[in-house]
Parts: C-alpha cells; sequence; structure tokens
C-alpha cells in the first residue's frame, strides 16, 4: 500500500510541475529533473530498484515509437545533410571528447567504460527544446532538424554505447570483430522493422474498438523491441523502422473516434514514462552518494561530473558552430564563386538545444551491475552520477535560456506548415464536394455550403482567419458551450437520464473538435 501512495504522490507531483513549466514557458522535463534530484535527499523517499535489463525497454521503446510514428520521411530527406552531421559527426566527437576527458581525470577507467559514458551523455532529447520552440515560432527546417536529430541520434549512440559495453563483457575491442556486427545490425534492424510493420495489419484487421487496439499497439511496441534484441539487432532501428512504415500505411485505416483518444493516451504514457524515469535516477542517487561518502571518493566524482557536463556541452556547441562556419568556406573553394555570408544565429540556437532527457537516464540504468565473472561493473555509480549531472545541468542551463536566446537571435518563421495546411485542406474539401455533388438531397446541399466556404476561405490569398479555424469557428464553440451547459441542467433536472446525456455530451464533443480552434499538427 506504501508503494501505491508514493506512485499516487509522485504523479501528482510531476502533474503539478509539469504545470508550472507550462505557466513560465520552460520545457517540463526541467522541472522534472530538478524534482527527481531533490527525492534523491529526502530521507523518507522509497527504495526503489529497477532491473538493469528493464530500464532501455520501458523507458526507451514507448517513447521512440511515439517520436518515430510522428517523423515526416520528406523532411528527414529534405535535411539529411544536416541531420547527419549531428547524427554521426556530432555524436562521435561528443563520445570521443567525453571519453578522453574522464580518462585523463580517472586514467584507470578501462577505455570500454569511458567509451560508454560518451556514449550516454551523447544524444541530446529534442522533446524539451522543441518544446520550448513551438512557442516562439521558430523556423520550421530548424524544429525539424532537432527532431530528425532526436530520433536518430540515440540509434548512432546507442550502438557505440552497445559495442563499448559488449568489449567490457567479453574483455577485447577490435575492428574487425565488430565491423560485421555493426553492419548486421544496422542493415538486419531495418529490414525487421519494416517487415514487422507490413505483418501488423493482418494481426490487427478487424479491431475496431479503443482498448484492444491500444493493448495490441502497446504490446507491438514492446515485443518488436524484445524480439530485435533477442536476434542481436538494434532495438532502437527497428522500432524507428516500424514506427515509421506504420505511419505511412497504416494511418488512413484508423477511424477518428479511435485516433483521437488513442493518440491522447500516447501522449499520457509518454509523459508518466518520463517522470518515472527522472523519479528512479533520482531515487539511485542517494545510495550512490552514500558509497562514494564511504569511499572517500565523493569530491573526485563531483567535480568529473561537472567536466562531463561542460564537455558535452562543448562538444556540440563546437561541431555545430565549426560546421556552419566551416561549410561556406569549402563550397567557395569547390565553387570558386561568391557564397552568402552564414547566419550564426540559427546555429547557436542548435548548438545551445542540446538538452539530454530519457535516452541518457535509462543507457546509464542499463549498464549491467557486474561483469560475467560477478565482479562489480567498473565506475558504474559514477556514470549514473555522470549522467544524472548531464541531464540536470543542461535541462536546468539550457532549458530555462533557450527562449531568451531564440528571442535575443531573432529568428522568424514564415508558417511553411500553415501554408501547406491550407494548400491541403483546400484539395481535401474540395475532393468531397465532388463526391457529393449529385446529391440533391437537403442533408448535401447543407454539407456543399459548409464546406465550400472551408474551400474558399482556404484557397483565398487575403484570410485572416487563423490556420487552425474553420467559417465560424469561435461562434461554433460559443454556441456549443451553451447547449452543453443546457445537456447538464436538464440532467440535473431530470429531464434525461445520464445515458442520454452521455451521448449528447459526446455529439456536442465531435461538433466542437470539428469547430476547430487552433488544433495544428
Amino acid at each position: 500500500m506504501a508503494t501505491f501512495e508514493w506512485i499516487i504522490l509522485l504523479l501528482l507531483g510531476a502533474a503539478v510541475l509539469a504545470t508550472i513549466a507550462r505557466k513560465l514557458g520552460a520545457p517540463y522535463p526541467t522541472f522534472l529533473a530538478l524534482g527527481g534530484a531533490l527525492l534523491a535527499f529526502l530521507p523518507s523517499s522509497p527504495g526503489w530498484t529497477l532491473d538493469p535489463q528493464l530500464a532501455l525497454t520501458l523507458f526507451v521503446a514507448p517513447v521512440l515509437l511515439d517520436a518515430a510514428y510522428d517523423t515526416s520521411l520528406r523532411d528527414l530527406r529534405a535535411n539529411w545533410r544536416p541531420i547527419a552531421g549531428l547524427v554521426i559527426a556530432a555524436v562521435g566527437t561528443t563520445v570521443l571528447a567525453v571519453a578522453l576527458a574522464v580518462r585523463w581525470l580517472v586514467p584507470e577507467m578501462p577505455w570500454p567504460v569511458a567509451i560508454a559514458l560518451g556514449a550516454i551523455v551523447a544524444p541530446p532529447d529534442a522533446a524539451a527544446a522543441t518544446a520550448v520552440m513551438r512557442q516562439v515560432k521558430l523556423p520550421h527546417k530548424l524544429l525539424k532538424i532537432l527532431e530528425g536529430e532526436s530520433l536518430l541520434n540515440d540509434a548512432s549512440a546507442l550502438l557505440i554505447y552497445r559495442l563499448a559495453i559488449m568489449s567490457m563483457m567479453t574483455g577485447h575491442l577490435g575492428f574487425g570483430s565488430y565491423a560485421p556486427v555493426f553492419l548486421l545490425t544496422v542493415f538486419g534492424s531495418l529490414v525487421v522493422g519494416v517487415a514487422c510493420a507490413r505483418l501488423m495489419p493482418w494481426l490487427t484487421r478487424g479491431v475496431s474498438d479503443v482498448p484492444t487496439s491500444l493493448i495490441l499497439q502497446f504490446v507491438s511496441t514492446f515485443g518488436v523491441w524484445i524480439a530485435a534484441e533477442a536476434l542481436g539487432l538494434s532495438g532502437i532501428l527497428t522500432l524507428v523502422a516500424f514506427a515509421m512504415t506504420m505511419a505511412r500505411r497504416g494511418g488512413i485505416q484508423m477511424p477518428a473516434r479511435m485516433r483521437i483518444p488513442i493518440f491522447a493516451v500516447w501522449e499520457s504514457v509518454v509523459f508518466v514514462l518520463n517522470a518515472f524515469a527522472f523519479v528512479l535516477i533520482g531515487l539511485q542517487l542517494r545510495p550512490i552518494w552514500g558509497r562514494l561518502e564511504a569511499g572517500g571518493a565523493r569530491t573526485e566524482a563531483v567535480i568529473t561530473a561537472l567536466v562531463v557536463l561542460a564537455v558535452a556541452i562543448a562538444a556540440r556547441f563546437v561541431w555545430v558552430m565549426g560546421y556552419k562556419l566551416l561549410l561556406p568556406r569549402l563550397r567557395r573553394r569547390a565553387s570558386e564563386g561568391p557564397q552568402p555570408k552564414p547566419a550564426v544565429g540559427g546555429a547557436v540556437v542548435l548548438s545551445w538545444a542540446g538538452m539530454r532527457g530519457i535516452v541518457t537516464l535509462a543507457a546509464a540504468f542499463a549498464i549491467p551491475e557486474t561483469l560475467p565473472g560477478g565482479a562489480p561493473f567498473p565506475y558504474r555509480d559514477l556514470i549514473l552520477l555522470c549522467a544524472f549531472a548531464v541531464v540536470l545541468g543542461t535541462l536546468v542551463l539550457q532549458g530555462l535560456t533557450m527562449k531568451p536566446l531564440i528571442r535575443r537571435v531573432g529568428l522568424t518563421d514564415d508558417d511553411p506548415v500553415g501554408r501547406e495546411i491550407r494548400l491541403g485542406r483546400t484539395q481535401a474539401y474540395q475532393a468531397l464536394l465532388e463526391a457529393i455533388k449529385d446529391d440533391d438531397s437537403l442533408d448535401a446541399k447543407l454539407l456543399r455550403k459548409e464546406y465550400g466556404a472551408i474551400v474558399e476561405l482556404n484557397a483565398s490569398q487575403s484570410h485572416n482567419e487563423a490556420v487552425g479555424e474553420v467559417p465560424g469557428g469561435p461562434l461554433r464553440r460559443r454556441a456549443i458551450a451553451v447547449a452543453r451547459q443546457r445537456a447538464f441542467e436538464m440532467r440535473r433536472d431530470e429531464v434525461i437520464g445520464d445515458d442520454a446525456y452521455r451521448v449528447l455530451v459526446q455529439e456536442l464533443d465531435w461538433a466542437e473538435l470539428s469547430a476547430g480552434g487552433g488544433a495544428q499538427a
């Protein structure tokens, strides 16, 4: 019972912290990290532990699938060069820089352990950065670069992490041994992910209720990850390929009455997983803090963690700014023609958007506690401390200064998504009108009038309506609110029963959703 009470309190605390973060315009993971850090030093906090083998599966798989499902393959192709630079070169630079710095501070640390630490703290989590950037209308291209990086840098960093842990567990590290493993992991994961996605429609055919569909989605998410890991493949790459293929093939088959509640549940699950990741890592810090004190190594460990934080921030900044400033010079030498002066504002923001999150925490958790011979995994406590320091430090330092920095730089967005929404809406509703043009019923005439107004509004070059609005949207929502209040009064006065009331409210809810109101995807 005490565990259940703690879970309720922690969920309530996470909701309060997230509400405060949104009111302040800050990313909610920043406040969750602060809460997890405070929880570590709360005397009466529970002593929960987590199986290291469960950490990546539990925390990363659902979050990764949610992000991959929403990723645009077109935007990945359009921005492949900067994304590839961040996913490969920036991650590699961070891994190498952190490993060198840690080896300098702790010469006794084996190279595979140092490389694993570098891989753990290398991948930024763009969820925190994009949460801020969506509030200030950052250029769409920069936002897509960050989202694409966040999706793929987990795969590159955790592949390095996996090879380093394999080396530590087997006792050797050689390129000749791991090159075939690397190639098999990459290409095998992509093939298996796409194959699983093509099988899913056969498994879910005939499912028309939300609870069953949700269960199948969660089972398939964890099942694909577990199967990939059992085959020696990358769970991250397999799940990314699976989710992106599903998004391209299966979205049109799901009706709205299922899609809306399912998306809401997934959003809630991602939030809860973020909250518990910070809580659990916070609970691990207290015994780690005690063991470091007992060994007399607390000061050295704190210094190492702060150095790792500084190196992780600096390595990204050096790579992004170097790429931005040197690339035009290389192009100028190659073309012998004038090149535009690079705009450094976007590069500064991209450099500073290196906040770490749930993947770093889960990867640190997932380090085995012991080696095959039974000896403790070397420096595991130090790695966990460094991981939390990097997550907490970047979320606080960068997360709370990101919004002022963006405003200071003065970047703007010309709203390409809004233009595409209007174009898509115009053509989709024109197709709808074409489908009912020969129907002379009263219902068809009303629909033609309503949807014709939507086409006219979105096709016009001089529109004042927000992109999320439909004709008469605000008026509809006010009228629906009055209707909902009247339905409530009728149930209160027992004019209608609860069954009829629920049907009426559901109808009004769908009508309100169809009235728009800034619901831009």
